[in-house]
């Protein structure tokens, strides 16, 4: 879509941001269900339950809910789209995620913040996290493994085929260096709900 037909066809200002966060949604779930995608649909409830954490976190800690809510769709788009990306994906997706939101004309400073988010979402890459926005997205990957067990399980059991006691070991890991990677502050606000499947996993 060009910018000219996308400010034709959503105008702008907020209701532009809904049909671009609304489209978003769609077109993660749409790429999520394609039989290419390695992940099955246990990334797209990742990728939702990331969305729901960081709007959460945004409100907490003050952050742009946009910003936040569009990175968190977006974070993980180039896993979906292609297993190949996913060593690093973070770069991938940025690229995506800019090609994406230029389409409907968003503003290029705002493209630029939401990159950012994408690019440093990794608690296993060590890029420093500058702002509100880049943290919540961040720590809202890492405790949104704690609300998809059964994609983690899935994802032990059916693809990488472990067995009883390997698959729980790998998601047991999985999860406590999820909660590691959490900011101090998310430790804090997220500490009953890591106890709780922690011991559920016992």
């Amino acid at each position: 879509m060009s910018k000219k037909l996308a400010k034709f066809f959503f105008g702008g200002g907020e209701k532009m941001r809904n049909d671009i966060i609304d489209y978003l949604q769609k077109e993660v779930k749409r790429r999520c269900q394609l039989p290419t995608n390695f992940f099955g649909m246990g990334c797209y409830y990742h990728i939702e339950s990331v969305v729901n954490n960081a709007e959460i976190l945004a409100k907490k800690y003050g952050a742009d809910i946009e910003i936040v809510i569009i990175a968190a769709w977006l974070h993980d788009i180039a896993s979906v789209t292609d297993y190949n990306l996913y060593a690093e994906h973070h770069i991938y997706g940025t690229q995506i995620a800019e090609e994406i939101l230029q389409r409907f004309d968003y503003e290029e400073g705002r493209i630029q913040k939401v990159q950012k988010c994408i690019l440093n979402h990794r608690g296993s890459v060590k890029n420093n996290k500058l702002t509100l926005e880049e943290l919540c997205v961040a720590d809202a990957d890492a405790i949104s493994h704690f609300d998809n067990v059964p994609g983690l399980l899935y994802l032990a059991y059916v693809r990488r085929g472990l067995d009883i006691e390997e698959g729980k070991a790998f998601v047991k890991n999985k999860l406590e260096r999820s909660f590691q990677k959490l900011s101090d502050l998310s430790k804090e606000f997220y500490w009953d709900k890591y106890k709780t499947i922690m011991t559920i996993l016992e």
